[in-house]
């Protein structure tokens, strides 16, 4: 069995792991993904219980319980980046012993749940909804790097899309990629179904033009106009898409959901969104409290 080199898992000096300084004991099996550092605090204020809070740059974590169901909530910042720093630590300290430096025998399963916010891309979409990433598109190029990724991705449509936006061959390639389904059925009644773009950032490539023009300036009315077997994608956000390519790959359940908060067509957006967001936590609590 593979030991993994101090170089590939840096472990700190008090037994936790190198960026999100937990240690495997903290972390429970279902675990809430936020961005904003700030909304840990709002997700755990809903605990009945807390068992420990640990931070280290933008990565805020408390762990506790929740309808007495062990839950962690960590931080992970905007970005891709961050979500690979984030998934795989967090399988780390599920399914690598720390000591022998080996992959664990028995394997721990983690849900993982991202509660975000997004822009909307079509125009029934209304600020307020909550919508689930049933598919994730990365534009991002993160899961690109890891073997196995078209065994987990739905290429079928990848090539569709391609095609039908033109899609420039200088930028990144495109993968689609499914949320669990186990997490599809337990939130279908409370969301809106959705096919979300997981964009590497936030200005150009969301369509959006301050000073630097995107280099298609179409590229979002193709974006809206594309439709696989009546299948439409609903909202831009920053990092679903390698959480789900992630987890499909290691084993995993993970999906994403999001407040809308801006409308893109309408031209649009909310600033005072956190009722929004307290109530897409609330239901995301209930529901994830009878998942087994």
């Amino acid at each position: 069995m593979r030991i993994i080199p101090s170089s590939e898992l840096i472990i700190n000096q008090d037994g936790s792991i190198f960026h999100l300084h937990l240690r495997p004991e903290q972390l429970a099996d279902t675990v809430i993904l936020v961005g904003d550092p700030g909304r840990v605090e709002m997700v755990s204020s809903f605990f009945d219980t807390i068992e420990c809070k640990v931070s280290n740059r933008e990565f805020n974590t408390v762990t506790g319980t929740y309808k007495g169901k062990r839950m962690t909530v960590l931080s992970t910042g905007i970005g891709i980046g961050n979500i690979d720093i984030c998934v795989t630590e967090l399988d780390a300290l599920a399914n690598v012993d720390f000591e022998t430096r080996q992959a664990r025998e028995t394997f721990r399963r983690l849900t993982l749940v991202r509660l975000g916010t997004s822009g909307a891309i079509q125009p029934d979409i209304k600020v307020g909804e909550f919508v689930f990433s049933r598919t994730s598109i990365g534009f991002d190029g993160l899961l690109n790097y890891y073997k196995g990724r078209n065994d987990v991705c739905e290429l079928d449509i990848e090539k569709a899309f391609m095609a039908h936006t033109g899609w420039n061959e200088l930028l990144p390639k495109p993968y689609f990629i499914n949320a669990d389904k186990e997490l599809w059925e337990l939130f279908k009644d409370s969301v809106t179904e959705g096919m979300t773009i997981a964009a590497p950032g936030f200005y150009a490539p969301q369509g959006r033009w301050v000073r630097l023009e995107p280099q298609d300036a179409r590229l979002n009315e193709k974006i809206e106009s594309f439709d696989y077997e009546g299948r439409r994608i609903t909202n831009f956000e920053m990092e679903g898409s390698a959480l789900a390519g992630l987890a499909a790959l290691m084993g995993h359940r993970a999906t994403t959901i999001c407040t809308i908060i801006a409308q893109r067509i309408a031209l649009d957006a909310c600033t005072d969104y956190k009722p929004f967001v307290r109530g897409m936590i609330e239901m995301a609590l209930d529901k994830l409290a009878t998942l087994e």
